[in-house]
């Protein structure tokens, strides 16, 4: 008897250990890198699948969400100094260019460049998340070049955009459809925290979405100023 009791103790603590192991699928700090494609003002200007405070909201999360949980991350740019010009502020502000080499690039598709190529994949990571503009030629082309040479790759649908709502939408359809995975940009945020209790980043993420979150951000400002936790 005392041994079927301890028999059925030991599967129980088992059942509970393989339930708390999450998905391979779920991305956390260590498993991926990020790469910010051609967030730029000329890029931007022609952008309209999204509003543009919203998309540069959505990559300051991104981009705040990877410095705070210290992801090993590529910022690329097109012709930056000829036509494209500067990345968004909210990426200076969490890589500043002094202290971050960003990648120049002549070519649409960031994996045929040789420099940005190298620093993506010189990561050692499985999985790369990316995020940038144009969906539909920017982001399009690294994405399958990367799934064939057998990446996990994702993307992050709102911090991406396009010129037109349709030309966004049909980009990421063709990214799914290869095996590409979407997802948001609060989304990413929550993912890499994955536990409240986990203090060490507890404040530098929600204080993040307090200035960029919108409504969410409200809510957790609310929470702090109001109900004091």
């Amino acid at each position: 008897m005392k041994t079927t009791f301890s028999t059925i103790i030991i599967l129980l603590l088992s059942s509970f250990s393989f339930a708390q192991k999450p998905s391979s699928e779920l991305l956390s700090p260590s498993n991926h890198s990020l790469v910010l494609i051609d967030h730029e003002g000329q890029m931007g200007f022609a952008t309209a699948s999204i509003p543009m405070v919203e998309l540069r909201n959505n990559t300051a999360i991104v981009a705040g969400a990877s410095k705070i949980f210290k992801v090993p991350t590529v910022v690329t740019t097109v012709a930056e100094k000829s036509f494209s010009g500067p990345v968004f502020a909210e990426i200076e502000e969490f890589y500043p260019q002094a202290s971050t080499n960003y990648i120049d690039r002549t070519t649409m598709n960031t994996w045929e460049d040789l420099n940005a190529y190298k620093a993506i994949t010189g990561n050692n990571k499985k999985k790369i998340v990316l995020a940038g503009l144009w969906t539909s030629v920017c982001i399009v082309g690294p994405a399958l070049s990367a799934k064939a040479d057998g990446y996990d790759v994702y993307i992050i649908t709102d911090a991406c955009g396009d010129v037109s709502k349709e030309a966004h939408e049909q980009a990421v359809t063709r990214m799914v459809q290869a095996g590409v995975k979407p997802m948001t940009s609060i989304q990413y945020l929550l993912e890499l925290q994955r536990d409240w209790a986990r203090a060490e980043t507890y404040v530098p993420v929600t204080d993040l979405v307090k200035k960029y979150g919108g409504a969410y951000g409200n809510g957790i400002l609310y929470a702090h100023k109001m109900l004091k936790h």
